[in-house]
């Protein structure tokens, strides 16, 4: 029996470092708190940066607890790139762990962006995290990684300002274009109404009101007030069609589609970007997506 136990514990002990991410040929090792960073962090680190990921593609960033592979991730990492603003409520067991070793980086505390308010909810009233659903608010992003990167190799300083330079463009002409899918929407189907409060800085950008059922989706789903407060608001109110999220459970949504009679569309991506064969694999993607998403739920022009 003892062996037997002895044999599992290692087998355990190989299956971690087997899914730990090797650093052994890299100069700098930095983590992503979920992917939407990864990406923007990927944009300028170059092959210089072994970049890796504590929240992995499909999960919920605010509801995620970190697990063995991600420890033991950690304790080879220089720089922790996360969002805050209460996004990452188990960033605090990293800030337990952190030594001299790891650098901390709240990206949007960091970020030269100001900060919109959670509109609903527990939080109502608090600095929104969802920074990076408007591109602004995500080249703000880039800015705080390239100097950051900057800092920790100034060798390879020039060529991730250099990246950061033509990443912000890219962000600009994304803005251009999602704008331009939009603009076929009419004034009046311009509401955007989630299940959670996620699209504020997002409706800010492209001119729509952003509703959401709670407010973050680390507090309370779906309770029966917010459910009776929403149809109450559609009773009065009907936009063309409600929508989902790709990281929340649309019951919650086609329980109000069903008694509204109102169709639901998505899903949207927000708190993640989908796997490599998703519709939403990286940033700019995700933001095609969910203007393509969008544009055909609240009535966009057909002319293409």
């Amino acid at each position: 029996m003892l062996k037997r136990v002895t044999w599992m514990c290692t087998l355990l002990f190989v299956a971690l470092i087997s899914t730990a991410p090797s650093y052994a040929n890299t100069t700098l090792r930095v983590m992503a708190s979920f992917s939407v960073i990864e990406d923007l962090v990927n944009r300028i680190a170059g092959d210089a940066v072994s970049v890796n990921v504590i929240v992995p593609r499909g999960e919920d960033v605010h509801r995620w607890e970190l697990t063995p592979p991600n420890v033991l991730a950690l304790e080879e990492t220089h720089i922790v790139f996360y969002n805050g603003l209460g996004l990452e409520p188990w960033i605090r067991h990293v800030e337990a762990m952190s030594d001299d070793q790891i650098t901390l980086i709240e990206v949007a505390q960091k970020a030269d962006y100001a900060p919109l308010m959670v509109s609903t909810g527990q939080y109502k009233g608090e600095p929104d995290p969802h920074i990076w659903m408007d591109p602004a608010g995500a080249a703000a992003y880039i800015d705080v990684i390239a100097e950051t990167l900057a800092e920790h190799m100034p060798d390879q300083a020039e060529a991730f300002y250099a990246r950061a330079e033509e990443a912000r463009r890219a962000l600009s002409d994304l803005s251009q274009a999602v704008k331009e899918r939009l603009e076929g929407i009419p004034k009046t189907n311009r509401t955007l109404l989630t299940s959670e409060a996620s699209f504020g800085y997002f409706a800010d950008a492209f001119d729509f009101e952003a509703l959401g059922l709670w407010g973050l989706n680390n507090e309370t789903q779906g309770s029966a007030q917010a459910m009776a407060k929403m149809s109450e608001h559609l009773g009065e109110n009907r936009p063309p069609a409600l929508l989902y999220e790709s990281t929340t459970p649309s019951i919650h949504m086609d329980a109000l589609s069903r008694e509204t009679s109102l169709p639901l569309a998505g899903p949207l991506y927000v708190d993640t970007l989908s796997g490599a064969d998703g519709p939403a694999a990286t940033y700019s993607a995700m933001l095609h997506h969910n203007a393509e998403i969008l544009h055909s739920a609240l009535g966009g022009a057909t002319a293409e």
